[in-house]
């Protein structure tokens, strides 16, 4: 819906609401896609809050490496829930629409937490580097007062980045179309929509999306490097297997993250296609959050021995 706002001398009109497009327009998609996703959603908040809790009830997951785990799980469960809602009822009804205040405050919020989960996993990365290659330090350097830091020094750095790109994208005009091409208010589909000079807001995402990703990967990369260096001169392989094991499934959740997140920007732009980008969108909003706990779960020995151990008392308790 669109509404004049006594802006009759440049024959504009504020757009008060979107149409979101929403994931696909057939009929006959729409509620075989409903089922998927509300499974997937479902199996997303079970799988991180059983996680969450799961960590909480076992003294032996009190260390520093499920502390940040938990840190994980909560941002993903929400993150998931800042999209899912709006995107399934997308697929119940003719049109979906959002407010524009509503769509800034879903951009600020998944901005928030998509990057806090980037500033969470390289802290991860950087906390397996000090059990395996300082092990001594390790009671020292992640004590329970710095691991707290870590971590709401994530959330500092994912509200920042997402305040600075929300507050910069509300001074922006949307006086003509009104049709985001996407299933939820991402940036650069709102950019596109804008009758003011976007220059600013495309330098900003270049900026600060840039340095945030090649950052926290570079974290991540260097942390491993000096991992595989520290493994490697392990003279045991019983010694290596188990070294390797503590940060297997933390490597394989950083690779699906940032394997998804940088297919939009190695492909040539002659292949690029809105239907192919919200494929993968759904991948890091919907997917990845339900695959974190099962990666964590299916490849972690402390895990699977404590959900064994937890599933048992809740048995033999009744």
């Amino acid at each position: 819906m669109v509404s004049g706002k006594g802006m009759a001398s440049e024959n504009c009109t504020i757009v008060t609401e979107f149409i979101l497009l929403g994931l696909t327009d057939r009929a006959e998609l729409k509620m075989v896609l409903f089922a998927l996703f509300l499974v997937i959603y479902a199996v997303t908040l079970v799988g991180n809050l059983g996680m969450i809790i799961l960590i909480r009830i076992t003294p032996k997951l009190h260390t520093p490496m499920y502390f940040f785990l938990s840190c994980l799980s909560f941002v993903d469960a929400c993150y998931s829930s800042v999209i899912a809602p709006k995107m399934l009822i997308s697929f119940l009804v003719v049109t979906e629409t959002i407010s524009f205040s509503g769509c800034i405050v879903q951009h600020l919020f998944f901005g928030v937490l998509v990057t806090t989960e980037g500033f969470l996993l390289s802290v991860m990365a950087f906390d397996r580097y000090v059990a395996i290659v300082n092990p001594l330090l390790y009671t020292v350097a992640m004590s329970k007062g710095k691991c707290t830091m870590l971590v709401i020094g994530s959330v500092i750095g994912g509200t920042i980045n997402s305040l600075t790109h929300t507050i910069s994208l509300g001074r922006l005009s949307f006086c003509g179309p009104n049709v985001v091409g996407h299933f939820f208010c991402d940036i650069p589909s709102l950019l596109i929509l804008s009758c003011s000079d976007t220059s600013m807001n495309e330098f900003l995402l270049l900026i600060f999306s840039g340095v945030i990703a090649i950052g926290t990967l570079l974290i991540v990369v260097i942390s491993y490097l000096f991992i595989a260096v520290a493994i490697l001169r392990i003279r045991s392989a019983s010694g290596r297997k188990k070294a390797f094991s503590t940060c297997a499934s933390h490597l394989t959740a950083v690779t699906i993250f940032y394997g998804t997140l940088s297919f939009n920007y190695i492909q040539p732009s002659s292949q690029y296609s809105v239907e192919q980008e919200k494929v993968v969108s759904v991948f890091y909003t919907l997917v990845i959050p339900m695959l974190n706990p099962m990666i964590y779960s299916l490849r972690n020995k402390e895990v699977k021995e404590a959900a064994r151990r937890a599933i048992e008392m809740k048995f033999s308790s009744c």
